[in-house]
Formats: structure tokens, sequence, C-alpha cells
């Protein structure tokens, strides 16, 4: 998820097309929230780690 949204985040900079730079922001926060719940040993929808 992290990095798909520093793709977005890239191609929005390309393409001046700001909902890219947005969902990659957005794609980024939420794919950190779930790699930090996953590191300290939480479950996060029946699974501990995302790749």
């Amino acid at each position: 998820m992290i990095v798909l949204g520093i793709i977005l985040i890239i191609l929005g900079w390309l393409v001046p097309i700001s909902i890219l730079i947005t969902l990659g922001i957005i794609l980024i926060v939420i794919g950190v929230i779930l790699e930090l719940l996953g590191a300290v040993g939480r479950p996060v929808f029946g699974r501990r780690h995302y790749y």
C-alpha cells in the first residue's frame, strides 16, 4: 500500500492531477498505520503482517 501511494504521488506531480496526490497520501498513511499495528504484534483483520 505504501509503494502504491508513492507511485500515485509521483504520477500526481508529473501529471498535475491533485486527486492522485491526495489518494497517494491517504494510501501511505493507511499503509503506515497497518504496518505499525503489525509490527507491535497486534493482528489487524486477522493478519499479523501485510506485504
